[in-house]
């Protein structure tokens, strides 16, 4: 019977940024389809705080000069992604 090898640090943190990066995906998805897309959407931007809470600002603009945050929460998610509060709540805009 073969012993599994150890995970190697490299890997950890590589299967860690992935997780990181899966969470903030779904966050992002689940405010834009709670808000509605802005007409002049850019991007939505998901910055971990601490742990489980995340500040997420919707950016709008034709370009990066007339870039703005046109909306911007408090949220708190699980490991996955799934938004369990938000401040201020999001509503439907567009």
């Amino acid at each position: 019977m073969a012993t599994p090898s150890p995970t190697q640090p490299d890997e950890e943190v590589r299967n860690k940024h992935q997780r990181a990066e899966r969470q903030a995906a779904t966050i992002a998805a689940f405010v834009i389809n709670a808000l509605g897309e802005p007409p002049d959407f850019r991007q939505v931007i998901v910055l971990r705080l601490w742990e489980n809470r995340f500040r997420v600002n919707v950016q709008t603009g034709d370009d990066a000069v007339s870039a703005r945050i046109a909306h911007s929460y408090f949220l708190t998610a699980d490991e996955k992604g799934q938004v369990i509060e938000s401040v201020p709540a999001i509503t439907r805009q567009y």
